[in-house]
């Protein structure tokens, strides 16, 4: 039985966020060419990104691409960004240190937030769907979300593992490590460059902080694990 537990997120800790982004506004940009006759969505939504505008891309872009920005509209490219495949891969420091932890036999697990059918194409497009278990926490009900513990709760109890015998692996310190922290596991902050919440501080709930996934697994995964079993 494996002696530790190893659970990741997926935004900007397996593959960078951006890059879902981009596919998705290529993908709503796809949609409005054809049903629409309205092309060059995509192009303006990630460059509108890339400047900075967060959750108004839709306002601002469909009337220079001469369309109105009707609610109802938006809730069809909404739904149109969420459904479509993602042309995301996984970074390679995390592709290694996923196969890292898997081969030495430790138990594994991923945790995400998020809209589901998002969370379960990038899951699924990352390659990751293998991992038991893959908990969505749009699926536990509401208000259990992160930073709700109940899908670490969940994790440590399928695997017989519990507190420091436990570690996640996240991005975000704004929600994503007080549930694990609540049940006493190690708590792994991942700022990667480019990631959307790089600059926002850590906050005393993240144990280490990494930039490079594979040399936690190969360096700090081991000390990890001799500091469980005191």
């Amino acid at each position: 039985m494996p002696d530790f537990c190893v659970v990741f997120d997926v935004d900007d800790t397996l593959y960078l966020e951006r890059d879902y982004v981009r596919s998705g506004f290529a993908a709503v940009g796809r949609w409005l060419a054809e049903h629409k006759d309205a092309p060059g969505f995509g192009e303006l939504g990630w460059r509108l990104f890339c400047e900075g505008v967060r959750g108004r891309t839709f306002n601002i872009a469909l009337p220079q691409i001469g369309l109105p920005d009707s609610p109802e509209l938006i809730r069809e490219l909404v739904g149109v960004y969420r459904a479509h495949t993602p042309d995301i891969s996984m970074l390679p420091d995390a592709a290694a240190a996923v196969a890292h932890t898997r081969d030495e036999g430790l138990a594994m697990g991923v945790v995400t937030d998020g809209p589901l059918a998002s969370q379960e194409a990038k899951v699924h497009a990352l390659g990751v769907d293998w991992i038991d278990p893959v908990m969505y926490t749009s699926r536990l009900g509401p208000g259990k979300g992160k930073p709700h513990p109940e899908a670490f709760r969940r994790i440590g109890e399928q695997h017989g593992l519990s507190g420091s015998r436990c570690v996640y692996l996240s991005d975000n310190p704004k929600k994503d490590f007080g549930g694990p922290k609540q049940l006493g596991w190690q708590t792994v902050r991942v700022r990667r460059e480019g990631g959307l919440h790089a600059e926002r501080p850590s906050k005393e709930d993240v144990d280490i902080e990494v930039t490079d996934l594979l040399a936690f697994a190969t360096e700090l995964l081991p000390i990890l694990r001799q500091r469980a079993q005191r």
